[in-house]
């Protein structure tokens, strides 16, 4: 009876240790992504959401990822650009604010696409493959956080997207390494948790208390 627990918790104990460096290869790669820029002649530009001020000016991390989406528009590699994020048809949306400041930065409107509605960046996959779809679109830029690029790389290709990826900076070195630590972490635990949720792993509490940790929600 000992020897079998023993041989039970040996088991366990190698799954656990497979697991864990399973998810430090993930974090690994993350990191490693984001450092790279990946930008390729393309349909799209896709802006990823961001917080909007209470003025209804683009936060920080929104400005940057629509000043870096505008260079590489300028620069020819992709004619539209789309911007994701936020309550469909909100004029304080991150998809509608990032659309009129790329406009301001002189991208013609007719070029500036909405993906509206979403909240996640699963949602914004999928609302931006439903607008290349209608367009009949099929690669894209994808324009973000460097070290939120590796999941939405993953989330828009699994979207039917054909996706690379343009980092606001490649000088993750900029990141505090503790900061940095806890972003790849995070990132890591956020594709565990969409994996395993596709895959009827989780209970709806369970998954709610995940998402409290991945993503720091209230």
């Amino acid at each position: 009876m000992k020897r079998a627990l023993r041989l039970i918790l040996r088991g366990l104990g190698l799954v656990l240790l497979v697991a864990l460096l399973t998810f430090a290869i993930l974090a690994w790669q993350i990191d490693q992504l984001g450092r790279r820029d990946d930008a390729r002649p393309a349909d799209t530009i896709v802006v990823l959401g961001a917080r909007v001020n209470a003025d209804g000016q683009p936060g920080s991390d929104l400005t940057s990822r629509t000043y870096h989406a505008v260079d590489l528009w300028q620069a020819g590699l992709a004619p539209n650009i789309i911007c994701t994020g936020g309550f469909h048809d909100e004029p304080l949306s991150a998809a509608a604010v990032c659309k009129r400041f790329a406009v301001r930065l002189g991208v013609p409107a007719g070029q500036v696409w909405l993906a509206d509605g979403t909240s996640d960046t699963v949602g914004d996959a999928q609302a931006t493959a439903a607008v290349m779809a209608g367009h009949g679109w099929r690669t894209a830029i994808l324009v973000s956080h460097p070290l939120h690029l590796y999941r939405a790389r993953w989330l828009f290709r699994r979207a039917g997207v054909e996706a690379v990826t343009s980092p606001t900076t490649t000088d993750t070195s900029r990141i505090h390494p503790l900061l940095r630590l806890w972003y790849a972490t995070r990132e890591a635990g956020a594709i565990a948790i969409t994996a395993m949720d596709g895959w009827g792993w989780f209970p709806p509490a369970w998954k709610a208390r995940l998402q409290t940790w991945s993503y720091g929600l209230p």
